[in-house]
């Protein structure tokens, strides 16, 4: 297992450190740690379940000798990645997740107590998922000529991908590269607005962003997408405003506003195609050519971050990375 870093050894459980610290080298890169109460404690890696073996002290895919994580695991945990100090983090908790120094999250379950239709607070912790959050540098190179037209300008990109094919770590790669610029397509870079609701792309710790997205990118985390982006066109003067996992009417709203403000966008949206998006009618004026000029399909085929294919709106015209 490709070492995981302090950060999350760190914030485990004492029992739970130690058997993670025991695991021999096996070479799979672990995306996230399952954490479940009366559960088999399980590692995901590329869509595939790992089991922490007692007898062997290893990582095997059957269920055989597994580690249950217990609850006092789960508590104590929790009680580390808050520091000890539940009420400092409760702003985090009511939305479900914690980030850690070097941006991974942790996603948090249980009883929600809700007042006035918000979450104000989760008890009873059940399960806990950590996020390994790794930085892939250059991932998004192969998709950069179909984004960039220009020493100054992009075309407007949609990115459709099923859960856990990477289409985070490829958008924090664009927004990396079109912030610095390109000396390859010489890009300039631009001033990019980055509306990072659940903290993922940028996994600011602190308010200091733990992902290298670029030096002319200004980021607003955890607040919801519409509001952040008409936020970011008030107070910002983007050239580019980026979000991820685009769902809802009021959303697709504020992207039009951008739209018709001069602003370059890219964003995200979950789907396995073109059709898919299309049938849902929430979501099917993404593909108005006038919103966006590109579509990059992804998969996990060849691994998380597989560019299946690009689709270009105002040609029509299907271009085929593989």
């Amino acid at each position: 297992m490709n070492k995981l870093s302090d950060e999350i050894v760190n914030a485990l459980s004492i029992n739970l450190r130690e058997k993670i610290k025991s695991i021999e080298n096996q070479d799979i890169n672990i995306e996230e740690i399952r954490l479940r109460a009366q559960k088999p404690l399980i590692l995901n890696a590329n869509n595939k379940d790992y089991f922490y073996n007692e007898r062997t002290k290893n990582l095997h895919q059957n269920m055989d000798n597994s580690y249950i994580v217990s609850k006092e695991d789960i508590e104590q945990t929790f009680q580390i990645i808050c520091k000890y100090s539940i009420h400092t983090f409760m702003d985090d908790i009511k939305k479900g997740f914690i980030t850690l120094r070097g941006g991974h999250r942790i996603g948090i379950v249980g009883k929600a107590i809700v007042e006035d239709g918000q979450v104000k607070n989760i008890k009873h912790i059940s399960s806990l998922n950590i996020r390994v959050s790794r930085q892939i540098k250059g991932c998004s190179d192969k998709v950069l000529s179909h984004i960039i037209k220009g020493s100054n300008a992009i075309n407007n990109t949609l990115i459709i991908s099923p859960p856990q094919c990477g289409k985070t770590t490829l958008i924090r790669d664009i927004v990396r590269n079109l912030s610095n610029g390109n000396k390859d397509y010489a890009f300039k870079g631009v001033k990019v607005a980055l509306i990072d609701e659940r903290n993922e792309i940028a996994g600011s710790y602190l308010g200091i962003p733990q992902m290298d997205v670029g030096i002319r990118t200004d980021i607003i985390e955890t607040c919801p997408k519409d509001i952040g982006i008409m936020m970011l066109l008030r107070s910002m003067s983007p050239d580019l405003i980026v979000t991820d996992e685009i769902g809802s009417e009021s959303e697709i709203k504020a992207l039009y506003t951008a739209l018709n403000g001069g602003v370059g966008l890219i964003t995200t949206v979950h789907g396995d195609s073109i059709e898919d998006i299309r049938n849902r009618k929430e979501l099917c004026n993404l593909l108005d050519k006038e919103l966006f000029k590109k579509v990059i399909i992804l998969s996990a085929k060849k691994g998380p971050g597989t560019v299946e294919k690009i689709y270009d709106l105002e040609e029509k015209r299907w271009y085929f990375a593989n």
